[in-house]
């Protein structure tokens, strides 16, 4: 057990079913949580389950609004969480200060975290390391979309910054992607990489 995770055992509160199982020990991964199609609401059973979890702001944005006592501005922070071991999630977060922005957009990521599937999927590849995506994904968000398509070992990732961030985080080393729509909108391209993620899980379980 890490150091990290004896902290956050040590000052959390377990409010759910799920997170007094995992401060127990008696769930000792989130798979055993995904497969009972549990929800995970307090950020501190992933902070337990992925303790080597990495963090990266996307962007920060200033919000404006008008309002009756005047105009009034806060900060958006978009921030994305990843695991090596094939998982991610991502979060918004709105406040006044910066940092409270990000804090917020950090912990709505850790509710989000999802797993992936990865492999080799790639026809001019074939080999049976999971260095990429066993199969094309398509994600969708506002008027955006992406697509994801496996690659062959040593194709590097193939896409813009944002794409290859939220896959870095995730350990998919070779990838095609292609996207469409206003893909200058932080907010939609990294929904809709999530979105793309996200099916790798889904379209094989169901299949399953």
């Amino acid at each position: 057990m890490s150091r990290h995770t004896e902290r956050v055992e040590a000052g959390w509160t377990p409010r759910t079913k799920i997170g007094k199982l995992v401060q127990e020990g008696k769930v000792t991964s989130l798979e055993e949580i995904f497969i009972q199609g549990q929800r995970i609401l307090e950020s501190e059973i992933i902070d337990v389950l992925l303790p080597n979890l990495q963090e990266t702001v996307l962007g920060i944005s200033l919000v404006q609004k008008q309002t009756d006592a005047g105009e009034r501005s806060r900060f958006k922070a978009v921030v994305v969480v990843g695991d090596p071991e094939g998982y991610i999630g991502i979060g918004l977060g709105k406040a006044k200060q910066v940092r409270t922005a990000i804090a917020k957009a950090t912990v709505q990521a850790k509710l989000t975290v999802i797993p992936i599937r990865r492999g080799c999927g790639s026809w001019e590849c074939g080999c049976t390391i999971h260095h990429s995506l066993p199969f094309k994904v398509r994600g969708k968000c506002g008027s955006v979309e992406v697509e994801l398509y496996p690659g062959p070992r040593g194709l590097g990732l193939v896409g813009g910054e944002i794409v290859k961030t939220m896959l870095n985080l995730t350990g998919i080393k070779d990838c095609w992607t292609k996207t469409y729509g206003a893909t200058n909108t932080l907010t939609s391209i990294a929904y809709a990489i999530y979105g793309a993620l996200k099916q790798s899980y889904t379209m094989i379980t169901v299949a399953e």
